[in-house]
């Protein structure tokens, strides 16, 4: 199953980094915003001080409300409030500070009643007996704060969409390469062991090291998988003659006695459970030394299961069995009809004997997909694997006739045709089931 770029460690590893650069930042941003800040309140306050420097020289109540009054008028209360309130409690100046909960933020302009929305930093002093303050405007602290915001939006915000499309890019070229990787090792553990990894785009990196490895351990192993088929094919091919010429006197010493006879026959019997169990083996051998394709063509799934369903009836009918046919819609698949008539042979065959007296078989085809099920005893769960190795028998299956070779060749020819092959509970008994592609699909 593949995954989207944002699932991708590259990705993930970008938008860490993103992350930590967007955090760094913001606090970078936070620092030089209160330094900034606290030295324009530094000097705010700085200028207060001095300002009151010079009121303190006014001689009397009088002056000092003269000059008071002299730099209201010309003064902007919105930029600066002076305001002075002698004992008697006449006020001066161009506006009066209300004190609140917050500290001097709301100002009443003289005459008008009307309250200021704004910050001051303000500095009060208590001079002739009365209450000079002089505040100034907060402003340059929120064209300060609006300035930082503006530098933040246009510069951090670019940064951080720049940073993340470069990591999806990124994330992108590196989830192909991935994909590629993935896609080797899944053909590699169904069984490809041809499969090799492809040419990776770009510059060599660590994937492209591990891709060698890959193909280094999967030559490896395709080296050791051909020596044993080869040791296990001359094994069979030198035997066979051997095998075939003990059987020719089998047959020329059957002229005796009774006795002699009975012994022949059964030595016959076992000859020809060997002579198969070779011809099995060779064909296992050649198949999965991949067998040519150059005969596939167009098998029509329905028909050849009505044709093995009537060869199989009359042996069916003779041993007390039943042999049902079901087809709900059949497909047309790319494949070899004979080999896949064995499929079904030894599918069939094999429900038939060990599925015990009067058993029930059940073939059926529904579009590419074609279901053998049996009524028998069924496999354990921990046991169908180990069923479609070559040779093995249960040990509940040892009194039966058999090799143990016919699901393992049910097995290689299934994915030489690229075909599921699933073993199930058939509740009771075994059902097996194979999934072909369509024949419109091809086979890749």
């Amino acid at each position: 199953m593949a995954r989207g770029p944002f699932r991708s460690t590259p990705f993930r590893l970008s938008l860490a980094l993103v992350g930590l650069f967007t955090l760094v930042s913001l606090a970078s941003f936070s620092v030089s915003y209160f330094v900034v800040r606290a030295e324009i309140e530094r000097s705010i306050r700085a200028t207060l001080v001095q300002e009151m420097v010079g009121f303190r020289a006014a001689p009397n109540p009088i002056a000092l409300a003269a000059l008071v009054d002299a730099q209201a008028r010309s003064t902007d209360p919105g930029a600066k409030i002076l305001s002075y309130t002698d004992i008697l409690g006449r006020h001066s100046g161009n506006g009066a500070i209300v004190r609140t909960s917050e500290g001097f933020e709301a100002v009443a302009l003289a005459g008008s009643g009307d309250e200021v929305a704004r910050t001051y930093f303000a500095l009060t002093e208590r001079l002739h007996g009365g209450y000079l303050t002089l505040a100034a405007s907060g402003d340059a602290r929120a064209a300060l704060r609006r300035t930082f915001t503006t530098i933040l939006l246009i510069s951090l915000l670019p940064t951080v969409a720049i940073a993340l499309g470069g990591g999806l890019l990124l994330a992108q070229r590196s989830a192909r390469r991935l994909a590629a990787v993935e896609a080797t090792l899944g053909a590699l553990t169904s069984g490809d062991i041809t499969a090799r990894m492809p040419a990776l785009p770009g510059q060599a990196d660590d994937l492209t090291r591990i891709g060698g490895r890959i193909d280094s351990m999967a030559e490896a192993h395709q080296a050791s998988a051909e020596a044993l088929r080869q040791v296990s094919a001359d094994i069979a091919h030198d035997l066979k003659t051997p095998i075939q010429r003990v059987a020719v006197l089998l047959e020329m010493a059957g002229g005796g006695g009774s006795e002699t006879q009975a012994l022949v026959e059964r030595a016959s019997d076992e000859v020809r459970q060997i002579s198969t169990t070779f011809q099995s083996l060779l064909q296992i051998a050649q198949m999965e030394g991949g067998g040519p394709r150059s005969g596939f063509g167009p098998v029509d799934l329905g028909a050849l299961a009505r044709d093995m369903a009537d060869i199989y009836a009359p042996a069916v009918e003779e041993g007390g069995h039943s042999l049902a046919l079901d087809i709900t819609d059949a497909a047309v698949v790319d494949g070899d009809r004979a080999l896949l008539a064995q499929v079904l042979a030894n599918l069939i065959e094999n429900a038939l004997r060990h599925a015990g007296p009067a058993a029930r078989v059940t073939l059926s085809v529904d579009g590419a997909r074609v279901l053998v099920a049996d009524h028998g005893p069924g496999v354990p769960l921990a046991e169908r694997d180990k069923v479609l190795r070559r040779l093995y028998r249960r040990e509940a299956s040892r009194t039966t006739s058999g090799s143990g070779l016919g699901l393992s060749l049910v097995r290689v020819i299934a994915d030489l045709h690229r075909a599921a092959l699933r073993l199930g509970d058939n509740a009771p008994g075994l059902l097996v089931e194979l999934d072909f592609a369509p024949h419109d699909a091809g086979l890749s």
